[in-house]
């Protein structure tokens, strides 16, 4: 009987050995691919860590990220003993709508250099710093087999560069061993460019949203200081308002009060309080209008030829009483060379009078002047003192709205902290700038820089409105046989302004409604109408649109009254049919010059239709 033998065979453990290398070959290749990518991811996480703690500049960090890259995948390579060749890593990176691709990080190649083999062109290009490579050529080594290139895209599809490996030629001798290899290695790179592609992906992520966060953080900053302004701007104003208004309910208490009989010279003191109040009063409300329309790009400028030695008389004469009360002497000094300028007269008034009542303000002894003088393109009005100066640090803040230097608060100097800004941007409106020069206890000089050479605008003869009357009333001849017919909702003010027109000599009759301007139009035929625009049973501007449509009551000319003082409100008031526009508070001298202006007899006569 044929006998067995359980003991296995011999043949079989040896044909058993080569199977149990390779398993053991596979097992340690797979650990090492993904030990590397652990390690490159790892490596990665912490570029983009960096960049989320410093903020760096864009161009730095992705640097950071594309030579980590190279740095591991090199070091994977090379010091792994399952790698038999010798290797170089680099990346190229292209701009969109170029050809080429420039290598711009690489890693220690050995010695000789290595280099790319394009099989289908049996081109060789070497990979070094600096090398540029046509991408028709990245291409076609993305391609063959096994690939040397990978593209790096983002999330759009949009190819950022070129992850590359150079190997040194294989041995035949072990093509089989290399072969494996080099397919093992074409994994590495493969994943290795799907991480960079991800860690650039989220870099720029990472920039995206630390730009925003620094947006929204410069944001509220510029809110929250807003907000603080308007805090102080709101105190300032209280302030400013509460001086003024403090003084008229004293003035007229003391006036209205029982038992007190004041002489006449007390009398037109307390009067002129009352007045100069309600003045800084107006002048408060027009510095905050002025600077809300500048800011909205919605103040006209109205060009015209000035007599420079003319305005700077009339103003300097504007600030001689203040200066005198203070015993402060006044100063003008005008080259001679300069005669005229084109410019908005009353808003170059506006601004040398901030300036010098800002002199006057800070100045205690000595002297405050007025020098005009052309300097190249540009004239210059120097508005100088001899008062406490102003320091660097608040120098640097002067011209911003609702600044005030605190030295000047606890002194209780006057201001809002309006007038400068209003200043500055009003000589930019007109192509002029505005400079200071000042050190502490030695005075200040503030300069207004105008064009020499500047057309007059279109609207050099229009536009100008109500202020064409108000420095020089127009002649007028007094009659009790002309008619006025006031339309007025406020009692106070129709009271005010009957009295000042009777007194001119005018008979004035007042409705306070639109019913009663109907009613009194069927009894009366006035020579004008003053037109209030808003009523309790109407609006004016629609009263006066109903005028110009009835035959009978169309050529009766019609000014319009209201506390509308924005941009474009007279054009509204024109638009409606009004023949002016007059915006309260009523400046009385103005208010007679419309008057006798619209209720001369008309020299050609007019006919209705």
């Amino acid at each position: 009987m044929q006998q067995y033998s359980s003991l296995p065979d011999q043949n079989s453990q040896i044909d058993a050995t080569p199977k149990l290398l390779t398993t053991i070959e596979q097992l340690s290749a797979k650990l090492w691919l993904e030990s590397s990518l652990n390690q490159l991811q790892s490596c990665l996480n912490d570029c983009l860590l960096s960049a989320c703690n410093t903020v760096p500049q864009a161009g730095a960090a992705e640097a950071e990220i594309l030579q980590t890259v190279v740095n591991e995948i090199n070091s994977a390579v090379n010091s792994s003993n399952l790698v038999l060749t010798d290797c170089a890593v680099g990346i190229a990176l292209s701009q969109p709508q170029q050809t080429v691709a420039t290598v711009c990080y690489v890693s220690c190649s050995p010695s000789p250099p290595l280099f790319l083999e394009v099989l289908t062109a049996e081109k060789k290009l070497l990979l070094g710093l600096q090398e540029v490579i046509e991408l028709e050529d990245l291409q076609q080594l993305e391609n063959q087999q096994p690939p040397s290139a990978w593209r790096l895209a983002d999330d759009s599809g949009n190819v950022m560069g070129w992850l590359i490996i150079a190997a040194a030629p294989l041995n035949s001798a072990r093509e089989l061993l290399i072969e494996s290899q080099a397919q093992l290695r074409s994994q590495l790179m493969a994943r290795s460019a799907n991480h960079c592609t991800t860690a650039l992906v989220q870099l720029r992520h990472i920039l995206s949203w630390q730009q925003r966060y620094e947006q929204l953080s410069s944001s509220n900053q510029e809110l929250e200081r807003t907000n603080q302004l308007k805090n102080q701007f709101l105190a300032n104003t209280s302030h400013e308002i509460r001086t003024p208004l403090s003084s008229i309910i004293l003035s007229s208490n003391l006036l209205l009060a029982p038992g007190y009989e004041p002489t006449r010279e007390r009398q037109q003191e307390y009067l002129n309080i009352i007045q100069s109040s309600g003045k800084h009063l107006l002048a408060l409300i027009n510095d905050i209008l002025d600077l809300s329309k500048i800011e909205a790009n919605q103040l006209d400028v109205h060009w015209e030829t000035i007599d420079v030695t003319l305005l700077c008389s009339n103003v300097l004469a504007l600030v001689k009483e203040k200066a005198a009360n203070k015993g402060l002497r006044l100063c003008l000094e005008i080259d001679p060379d300069i005669t005229t300028l084109v410019a908005d007269s009353l808003r170059l008034k506006q601004m040398l009078l901030n300036l010098l009542f800002n002199a006057l303000k800070f100045t205690s002894q000595g002297s405050v002047g007025l020098q005009v003088a052309p300097k190249g393109e540009f004239v210059h009005f120097t508005v100088w003192d001899t008062g406490t100066g102003i320091s660097q640090e608040d120098q640097a803040l002067l011209f911003q709205p609702y600044f005030q230097i605190a030295k000047a608060v606890a002194d209780g100097v006057e201001g809002t902290g309006l007038g400068l800004a209003v200043t500055r941007k009003l000589a930019q409106i007109q192509g002029g700038s505005v400079k200071v020069e000042s050190k502490v206890d030695h005075g200040s000089r503030f300069t207004l820089l105008f064009p020499l050479k500047q057309e007059a605008g279109v609207e050099g003869d229009e536009g100008v409105g109500e202020a064409k009357f108000s420095s020089s009333p127009l002649p007028f001849i007094l009659s009790s046989c002309v008619d006025i017919l006031l339309v007025e909702n406020d009692l106070p003010n129709a009271h005010l302004m009957q009295i000042y027109l009777r007194k001119l000599g005018y008979q004035v009759t007042w409705a306070k409604n639109a019913s009663e301007m109907w009613e009194t139009l069927t009894q009366l035929d006035p020579a004008v109408i003053l037109m209030d625009v808003y009523l309790a049973d109407g609006n004016g501007l629609n009263l006066v649109q109903q005028l110009r449509k009835n035959r009978q009551y169309r050529t009766i000319p019609v000014i319009v009254q209201t506390a509308m003082a924005m941009k474009g409100d007279r054009e509204t008031c024109l638009a409606s049919g009004a023949d002016d526009y007059i915006s309260k508070p009523i400046d009385l001298p103005l208010l007679a010059s419309l008057v006798a202006q619209y209720s001369k007899p008309s020299i050609t006569g007019e006919t209705g239709e």
